[in-house]
């Protein structure tokens, strides 16, 4: 039997800075949607979920994620949606930057190479603004733009249960495009 002191529940993210997080909330407050808001210091752009794996993966994780290099990368977050089945809602971009695309491809090869089985669905970026949604209404916003220079691996919870968040390691983009093992 797994130890559970020995799993831990962790996803690769970009991360908004401050000010962002503020406006980011901000909307999920004015969203005609029902469900329970996302704390302003959980929201994220996820780019790849190992989900629950063994501290000794999550180490070569963060090794292997070491070597990424990218620059910062520009999303225009235009719109708001809702993923029926997880019910929850959320914003998001019409059009996913190329370097968003490799940066999350990279780190889906990063996790497999690492021995971490992922879900194959097509990477739909996206900033979860509520939970449990059983109602919602798409109306037109505003479109905010965020400059993401900040990748982070976060774990959520603790002995591999979904809870708090906990920063676990952070990563500046401040290079040139998309680098590194796994790159595209």
């Amino acid at each position: 039997m797994t130890d559970h002191i020995n799993l831990q529940r962790v996803f690769f993210a970009l991360w908004p800075d401050d000010g962002l997080r503020v406006r980011l909330a901000a909307l999920a407050r004015r969203m005609p949607a029902d469900g329970r808001l996302v704390p302003p210091e959980h929201l994220h752009l996820t780019l790849a979920f190992p989900g629950t794996v063994s501290s000794e993966v999550v180490a070569g994780l963060i090794s292997r994620a070491a070597a990424l290099r990218g620059a910062p990368i520009h999303l225009r977050l235009d719109h708001f949606g809702h993923f029926p089945g997880s019910r929850v809602a959320w914003l998001g971009s019409s059009k996913t930057p190329p370097e968003l695309q490799a940066l999350a491809a990279s780190l889906q090869r990063i996790c497999r190479d690492s021995g971490v089985r992922m879900d194959d669905r097509p990477f739909r970026p996206h900033v979860t603004l509520r939970r449990f949604v059983t109602r919602f209404e798409p109306v037109p916003i505003e479109p905010l733009d965020w400059w993401a220079d900040r990748m982070v691996l976060i774990e959520s919870g603790q002995g591999g249960h979904p809870g708090p968040y906990r920063l676990l390691r952070s990563w500046t983009l401040e290079g040139p495009a998309i680098t590194g093992p796994g790159s595209a």
